[in-house]
């Protein structure tokens, strides 16, 4: 074999031994061979005398896509192999030690033993593949970067779930309630949360009509479809009482009279990691309501140059939403790929994976307060949709594990010994992710 140039990384496919070549940049990353596409780590170094230097481990970079390495094939006429990452996480995504799932449509791959009862149609979800597609890419136009809060809010919205936000301020969560309700064709809102904020403030109360000479409803800002709770943890407890319960029942009730809310119904809540005068702590109860908590950073250098390149001119917003965006689907079609989602397959086995991983929360040394049912019940939730979004009718391994950390940091207590040691929930709950087996499907 001859010697490859310091830029490039030369090694076999573990699965068929096809020699791989890609680029420098691709070490630690995963690469699907295009040939028989067995999907392994890229190591180090190249081979050499046929055996190659083990991969290194991969750094944690938040929750953020890291960007795709250019990938170089062997000869002209062979396919580049491709350099795959997970869109929600990268920190445990190595974990997975179950091979890559393969689409059961190939006759020429065995099906597995866990999904051998398991008459399998991805054709079926193809089309909610196309759809996360196209919403995506369209939201893209306007709204740059942050793959973690569209993400994790779209899965939330396709689960019938919510979302709980951290992050610094200005971080565009506005702007991208308002793109994300433009491309849905959904109503949209927006509730700044303050000190004196009434329950009555976000529900809606009766008023009295003269003319009528009757009490009638006012609805407040709750009656809409996508609602932004700007910095919720600075209102009393009676007011996340008031919003909280109609996340949970999608309903009002007032003097006796109760009054639906429209849905599909996603609620994005957010709160300042920084400022802590003023505010209210979420009780962990009202936190469980949170489908995911979502951790949000500063944009990268080129994803922030091109923010001010977009939107340093001066131009209506409304104009540019109204002119550059097509509305791709409807709530109604939202609510029937949300359906629709319910019949994506989990396995026997990452039923029981599952169920490890939100059992061992509670008895982990670390915590004092470890994850509900309904963390299992999320888990199982989001790895429906995201298979879906995948265009598969069955849940892997590997849709656990990417919301695995959005699911549960919310739902654990740190021990008063953890947090004088200085540890984070995100990196207990890495470590104990680490310890359960992953199930080979």
């Amino acid at each position: 074999m001859s010697s490859p140039t310091p830029d490039i990384i030369e090694f076999s496919c573990s699965g068929c031994g096809k020699k791989l070549r890609v680029g420098q940049d691709a070490v630690g990353k995963k690469a699907r061979c295009p040939q028989c596409e067995n999907v392994q780590v890229v190591p180090s170094t190249s081979e050499t005398n046929g055996a190659s230097q083990p991969a290194p481990e991969q750094a944690p970079s938040g929750m953020s896509p890291p960007e795709s390495a250019p990938s170089v094939s062997n000869t002209p006429s062979q396919p580049a192999p491709q350099i795959e990452s997970s869109p929600l996480i990268d920190s445990i995504d190595q974990l997975t030690s179950a091979p890559a799932p393969t689409s059961p449509a190939e006759p020429s791959r065995p099906v597995s033993s866990a999904l051998q009862g398991h008459h399998s149609d991805d054709s079926k979800f193809s089309a909610t593949r196309e759809l996360f597609q196209d919403i995506t890419s369209e939201v893209a136009k306007i709204f740059v970067g942050q793959e973690e809060l569209v993400l994790g809010t779209l899965v939330a919205l396709f689960s019938g779930g919510h979302v709980l936000i951290e992050s610094a301020p200005g971080l565009g969560k506005t702007l991208f309630v308002r793109t994300l309700g433009r491309v849905l064709g959904c109503d949209f809102g927006r509730v700044q949360f303050t000190a004196d904020l009434m329950p009555s403030d976000i529900t809606g109360a009766p008023f009295f009509d003269m003319k009528a000479n009757e009490f009638r409803f006012r609805p407040g800002p709750i009656f809409t479809q996508l609602l932004l709770a700007d910095e919720i943890n600075r209102s009393p407890a009676k007011t996340h009482a008031a919003l909280l319960e109609v996340m949970q029942e999608f309903r009002v009730t007032i003097d006796g009279t109760s009054h639906k809310i429209e849905r599909p119904f996603l609620v994005m809540a957010t709160q300042n990691p920084i400022e802590s005068e003023g505010t209210y702590n979420l009780p962990e109860a009202q936190l469980d309501r949170f489908m995911f908590k979502l951790n949000l950073d500063y944009p990268s250098e080129l994803e922030e140059a091109e923010i001010l390149k977009q939107h340093s001119q001066q131009v209506d917003l409304s104009k540019r939403l109204d002119e550059e965006l097509q509305v791709i689907t409807a709530p109604e079609k939202i609510l029937e790929v949300t359906k629709q989602n319910g019949d994506v397959f989990i396995a026997d086995k990452l039923i029981a994976y599952i169920n490890k991983i939100v059992r061992l929360t509670r008895t982990w040394p670390q915590f004092h307060l470890g994850a509900s049912p309904r963390a299992g019940i999320t888990l199982m939730q989001g790895a429906r949709t995201l298979a879906a979004f995948n265009g598969r009718d069955y849940a892997v391994p590997d849709d656990v594990v990417q919301i695995a950390l959005p699911a549960l940091r919310h739902r654990v207590v740190l021990s008063a010994e953890a947090e004088v040691e200085g540890h984070s929930v995100d990196e207990l709950l890495t470590e104990l992710i680490r310890t359960v087996e992953v199930p080979r499907l």
